[in-house]
Parts: C-alpha cells; structure tokens; sequence
C-alpha cells in the first residue's frame, strides 16, 4: 500500500480527529488509575518538592499514558472509525 492511499485512508476530518483524540484521552487515564493515584498519594502535603520525591511515580504515570495516546493508536483508531464509516455506507447501499 503506498503512502498516500494510507494518508487518504487514515484521513479523517478535524471534529472527527479531536474526539478520537479525546476519547483515547479519556482510556488511557482509566487504564492508568493505579499510577494516578500513587502520584497523587505521593504528592499529599508537598509542594515543591513533588519535583524529586515523586520522581518514580510520575515516571511510571508518563510511561502508562504514553502508552495508551501515541501516534500509532491514533493512527489505528482512525483506521477503526473509518472501516466503520465505510460499513455503514455501504449497508445503506444495499
């Protein structure tokens, strides 16, 4: 498959992409919860210090998160909404 048939593809409008982008938002900070919450746990009665005491835990929050809002899943989301678009064409045609 060349690059520009995956482009047009993957090409979605802006309205279409920002709520994909939100709705990724929204699994990856469910999926992350139990970072979350040792971060916060963590950060209880601190202030500046937060920087270096909680170093580990907002490490392993980044990690989680960067795992679940990437390029790739976005890429694949799309991917998902516009196979679905195309089905729901095509079952009004027939």
């Amino acid at each position: 498959m060349g690059i520009v048939q995956e482009a047009r593809e993957n090409h979605v409008k802006k309205k279409v992409e920002e709520a994909l982008r939100s709705k990724m938002k929204t699994k990856a900070l469910k999926e992350c919860d139990q970072y979350t919450s040792k971060y916060a746990q963590c950060a209880v009665g601190r202030t500046i210090s937060v920087v270096w005491q909680c170093r580990k835990q907002a490490k392993e929050l980044n990690d989680c998160l960067h795992h679940y809002t990437n390029d790739a899943v976005l890429e694949e989301m799309k991917r998902e909404y516009t196979l679905q678009q195309e089905a729901k064409g095509s079952a009004g045609v027939l």
